[in-house]
């Protein structure tokens, strides 16, 4: 895989993200709610990769992001309001399901590739993609799909966009069979 494109902030991804104007959009919300949603996969993504690199508690990351981030001036910048409720189950639900989460990924990397071999940036959009289709059934498939795809290209060129995308779709797939 290609080397990790790091931008310079949280407000610089959700910038990035902005510009993109990401694919499909969950017609069941409002303009400020599908912003709110966005910024909240994002730092749900942050958020988790902060967990994996540090000894912090899932609750002490939340409330960080929740006092610290969210809605504040970051790096001389004003991060759009963010899904609070919808962020802290993103979080909470993929460190409360990672084993389940985990399994989910592994299924879909090829043959020979762990998921330690992967970028810690890339477990955690997968890690939070994959707890989204798994759990949260009143998001449209396709939307969170786009958006975690949105999210790879925020932080990477190259193949992974394209990786996340496919991975991400046959965890959907897997998990949606009847």
């Amino acid at each position: 895989m290609t080397e990790e494109v790091k931008p310079a902030s949280l407000a610089a991804a959700f910038q990035k993200l902005q510009q993109s104007g990401a694919g499909r959009q969950d017609q069941t919300l409002n303009r400020v709610q599908r912003r709110a949603r966005t910024v909240a996969r994002l730092a749900a993504v942050q958020a988790l990769y902060q967990l994996e690199m540090t000894s912090a508690g899932v609750e002490a990351v939340i409330r960080e992001f929740s006092e610290h981030r969210f809605d504040r001036d970051l790096e001389g910048e004003s991060l759009a309001q963010a899904d609070e409720p919808f962020f802290s189950d993103l979080v909470r639900g993929a460190v409360a399901d990672q084993a389940e989460v985990d399994r989910a990924v592994v299924s879909r990397l090829g043959e020979g590739w762990k998921l330690e071999r992967l970028d810690a940036t890339a477990r955690a959009i997968l890690r939070a993609g994959a707890w989204e289709l798994l759990h949260r059934t009143d998001v449209p498939l396709e939307v969170a799909i786009d958006e975690y795809v949105e999210i790879a290209k925020a932080f990477f060129e190259g193949a992974e966009p394209g990786f996340i995308n496919g991975a991400l779709d046959g965890i959907a797939r897997d998990a949606h069979r009847s």
